[in-house]
């Protein structure tokens, strides 16, 4: 059976000497030598700053300039540090690398952290069920559902694993529990079709848990990140159904591990200060989010080349990439390089997918394996639609316009959409 819904839920001169390799080098000769494509001039209106000139450039970095230290260090080691042409390489990869993970974050501190978001959910480890099916003043998601109304669960698997029983389903009623951690990556299902519609016990775990499988759990599954979410879709047939609806989400369950086995539970996890995140704070701060994001996320086979280009630079678990610190030329650099990794992702949402009756229709989500590191992949899904399932669970056909081509807009007309006859439904 597959998912009845078509939901995706969801930028001086008072410092050392700029070195290169062992030896140090004039920054402005260096920059004439490094520039390449890097539209110094564009940047630089980016920032508003007006005319470019020579003696921007002459001087050396602010003292607490993330890139002028990470370039310090590199030398220090004996190892050539990125001109300004690869930081912005490297700060563009780096958008698009973290993308769908400060998104994420986004949507977590929304739903979980922050009460006076107006998108409050729950805090971690507590289920919060939604009668009732999203709409347009739904915003922390991009393209919420409407015939699966949600029950979010977000974890905090630093101390221990969770939980999660699920009731006896009727077969005739589909429900799915996609298990998304902070990477974006689909880990697991539980539901309809991945397990069935019996009731069972399932064991969430964090990427550091070691430990036995206790009994009466019926699968394991590993989130590669200590944060992690728990999306429930139950099907609503119709108006009528929602009370149907509430009594299943009325039995699912979720508790820590050690209250399952009637055991002391360990030690609390570190308390964490969250910094707050809105869309504005995004756009210069997006690498410290970043930084925060993914001390929670050990490091996969397939990230360890870009987890290096970024610690070049400055960026990385730990670390404190601060935009307010950058000199004006690594300022511009960086927004340049946001601009254009963000324009990269719009390309291939456009272009990335078939082309159906005039449907874009493609598969984007999936986990770990399915991206094998492409970064461009994975960030066109999270803008696309942030938490949508895979391919074997839903499919995704997208539009935004008529088959004539005319932009669709809500604010002007209602739309009708019309199956031929015998070819709707599931």
């Amino acid at each position: 059976m597959t998912s009845p819904e078509n939901d995706c839920l969801a930028c001086g001169a008072d410092g050392d000497s700029y070195v290169v390799g062992s030896a140090p080098t004039a920054r402005a000769d260096q920059h004439t030598q490094q520039m390449g494509s890097f539209d110094m001039r564009t940047a630089m209106t980016i920032l508003g700053l007006g005319i470019v000139t020579v003696a921007l450039f002459a001087g050396c970095g602010k003292k607490e300039d993330p890139v002028a230290q990470a370039a310090k260090k590199d030398a220090a080691a004996g190892v050539p540090a990125p001109g300004i042409a690869e930081v912005k390489a490297i700060a563009e990869e780096g958008f698009i690398y973290g993308l769908p993970i400060v998104m994420n974050y986004a949507v977590m501190y929304e739903y979980a952290v922050d009460k006076n978001s107006g998108q409050f959910k729950a805090p971690f480890n507590q289920i919060h069920n939604e009668a009732r099916v999203f709409t347009y003043e739904d915003t922390a998601i991009i393209t919420p559902n409407s015939d699966t109304p949600y029950s979010l669960l977000w974890m905090d698997l630093r101390a221990e694993p969770m939980v999660l029983s699920v009731p006896a389903v009727d077969k005739k009623r589909y429900y799915s529990v996609m298990l998304n951690d902070g990477n974006t990556f689909n880990y697991g299902y539980i539901g309809s079709r991945a397990t069935g519609n019996d009731a069972g016990d399932y064991l969430v775990v964090g990427p550091n848990w070691k430990g036995e499988t206790p009994a009466g759990i019926k699968k394991v599954f590993r989130s590669t990140t200590d944060f992690s979410l728990a999306a429930y879709r139950t099907q609503l047939i119709d108006a009528k159904d929602m009370p149907n609806v509430e009594k299943v989400q009325a039995g699912y369950k979720a508790q820590p591990l050690s209250a399952y086995l009637k055991l002391p539970a360990p030690p609390a996890a570190p308390a964490i200060d969250f910094p707050k995140i809105d869309k504005e704070m995004v756009k210069t701060n997006f690498f410290e989010y970043l930084d925060f994001a993914l001390q929670f996320a050990p490091a996969g086979p397939e990230e360890e080349a870009i987890r290096a280009k970024l610690a070049s630079i400055g960026i990385g678990p730990g670390k404190k990439f601060n935009f307010k610190d950058l000199s004006v030329e690594h300022k511009a650099a960086i927004l340049l390089a946001m601009k254009e990794g963000d324009s990269k992702v719009d390309k291939y949402l456009a272009a990335g997918q078939k082309d159906i009756n005039g449907w874009k229709v493609g598969s984007l989500f999936g986990d770990r394996e399915f991206y094998k590191g492409d970064w461009l992949k994975r960030a066109a899904a999270a803008k696309g639609g942030i938490y949508g399932n895979d391919a074997v669970e839903a499919m995704y056909p997208m539009t935004k316009t008529l088959a004539d081509g005319e932009p669709l807009d809500g604010s002007k007309h209602n739309y009708t959409l019309t199956f031929p006859a015998g070819r709707a439904g599931m």
